[in-house]
């Protein structure tokens, strides 16, 4: 994680916050607009709050298949690195 000054963790936060209702708002409508703003708004709070991110990681092991979509879907550095792990162990496999 990079170190942030305060108030931008803050305001990032805020907005991270706003977005997750902005997504409540709009979810009854029509359509898919509702899941734009919740990733946005988990991505801001992921990135800022140490404790969110332990509810996550807590969540990605209760629901594993879950918490992959996820990680592919925000292109969390992690998700990328165990893709290319397991290409790695799959060609080995392959090789042998």
């Amino acid at each position: 994680m990079t170190r942030r000054h305060p108030a931008m963790r803050m305001t990032q936060l805020a907005l991270g916050g706003l977005l997750l209702l902005l997504a409540a708002v709009i979810a009854p409508l029509p359509g898919p607009g509702g899941v734009f703003p919740f990733a946005g708004g988990m991505l801001l709070i992921l990135r800022n709050s140490a404790r969110a991110r332990g509810w996550f990681a807590r969540a990605k092991r209760r629901w594993p298949r879950i918490g992959h979509a996820v990680d592919v879907a925000m292109r969390r550095r992690s998700a990328l690195r165990r893709q290319a792990l397991r290409r790695r162990a799959r060609d080995r496999a392959a090789v042998r």
